[in-house]
């Protein structure tokens, strides 16, 4: 999911960005499993939320008529997750790259698509706060989501 140079038009941001919540939503899988019952709710939320995205971003784009990239199989993911500090640590990853592509979207978007980017960046980062919450990562916050460290 590593983007080396910054989308040319909102189009190809926007379909940048549902790449990222496609990922986002195939990572959730390995991630609940190692999760206790409550962080395992806020799991999939987070999914649904990743999903919700994901049905807007495919509608919106079959509507404009352009194409844009299909799902795949399966995607690879950056460590093996085999326990509950790794499933964190991965949660955390998801959101931080998710939120980099949403903030690709906003130099390249207007309007309703860039009010879609700037919340949806807003919501990675808190998703994130909260997963370094539960695995005692400080800093909780980063001082500009979706950049870059």
């Amino acid at each position: 999911m590593n983007r080396r140079t910054a989308p040319a038009n909102s189009g190809e941001a926007l379909a940048d960005a549902l790449t990222a919540e496609y990922a986002a939503i195939y990572a959730y899988g390995p991630i609940g499993v190692r999760l206790g019952e409550a962080e395992r709710r806020a799991a999939r939320a987070a999914e649904a939320a990743h999903r919700s995205r994901r049905d807007a971003l495919v509608l919106q784009l079959s509507a404009a008529g352009g194409t844009f990239p299909a799902d795949q199989a399966g995607y690879a993911l950056p460590f093996p997750v085999t326990d509950r500090a790794s499933a964190l640590r991965l949660a955390v990853q998801v959101e931080e790259r998710t939120a980099a592509f949403w903030r690709a979207a906003l130099p390249v978007t207007t309007g309703a698509d860039r009010t879609r980017a700037l919340n949806a960046l807003t919501d990675c980062a808190l998703r994130a706060t909260r997963w370094r919450r539960s695995a005692g990562i400080t800093p909780l916050t980063v001082p500009f989501p979706g950049r870059p460290t």
